[in-house]
């Protein structure tokens, strides 16, 4: 039975990479309603009229790091919308050592990132909580795991959201409402278009997802019972490794993405 038919969706970053494939993907399902969210409003609408007749649609163009404006885009929806899911993918990185960072940089990765999937889910937690029905879907990283030398803004965020997203779980059990949080490694998006990235992580390219990879599986953490779907699974191995014997397993990765950025010591 396809759980997810008729169901009402917001997905914030839908305007590209994971969150237009995800848009797709639950047409595919025959969701009845996506509402799409970016701060790129053209390329929402571009979204919109590629599922125009085979799903309803709404776009809304929204800053998710901006409170004010997640709040009316809330408002917005939610006067048209009974909202069944939420997923959590708006993000950004920029790539830069701590010491040398502005802190203008780091406040707007943290304010996309984790204060944005905050405003998000105070926005729509409440109408979820009073039906007793919801799904929240966060999207994080493995970075969540790994503190990523240049990306500790980053990182920083995908842990906090990792962290809020267990303890929030705990608090919804027993009300019907649900989260769950994608954890994949490297995909081939426009998070690593940012001038700060240069060409530094060219060499890791063979290694990212498709976009298509982690939508799916955002589709099946829909239904999901468990706290984190890891993308590919196989990497839960490396995220296990690093909590038993971090003695091991940090220098490594240190290591290795201190070599990407040049750093000396």
């Amino acid at each position: 039975m396809n759980k997810l038919k008729g169901k009402t969706v917001v997905i914030t970053g839908a305007s590209s990479g994971i969150g237009r494939s995800t848009v797709f993907d639950f047409v595919k399902q025959q969701a009845k309603s996506i509402v799409l969210v970016s701060r790129n409003k053209e390329r929402l609408s571009e979204v919109s009229s590629e599922i125009r007749g085979k799903c309803e649609s709404m776009v809304v163009a929204c800053d998710v790091s901006n409170k004010t404006e997640v709040l009316k885009m809330a408002k917005d929806v939610l006067s048209v919308h009974d909202v069944d899911i939420l997923v959590n993918n708006a993000g950004i990185g920029i790539l830069g050592d701590v010491a040398n960072q502005s802190i203008g940089d780091m406040e707007s990765v943290t304010k996309t990132n984790y204060f944005g999937m905050i405003y998000c889910t105070k926005a729509f937690l409440d109408p979820m909580l009073r039906k007793k029905n919801g799904h929240i879907v966060n999207v994080a990283s493995l970075a969540a795991s790994f503190g990523i030398p240049g990306l500790a803004a980053y990182c920083g965020s995908k842990f906090a959201m990792l962290g809020f997203s267990e303890s929030l779980r705990h608090e919804l059990h027993g009300t019907g409402v649900h989260v769950t949080v994608v954890s994949p490694i490297g995909v081939k998006t426009n998070f690593f278009y940012h001038p700060s990235f240069g060409n530094k992580f060219k060499s890791k390219e063979r290694f990212y997802l498709d976009p298509s990879s982690v939508s799916k599986e955002i589709i099946r953490a829909c239904t999901s019972n468990r706290l984190e779907i890891v993308v590919p699974f196989y990497m839960r191995g490396g995220v296990w490794l690093k909590h038993t014997i971090p003695y091991l397993v940090n220098p490594i990765v240190g290591t290795s993405f201190r070599k990407i950025l040049d750093i000396k010591n």
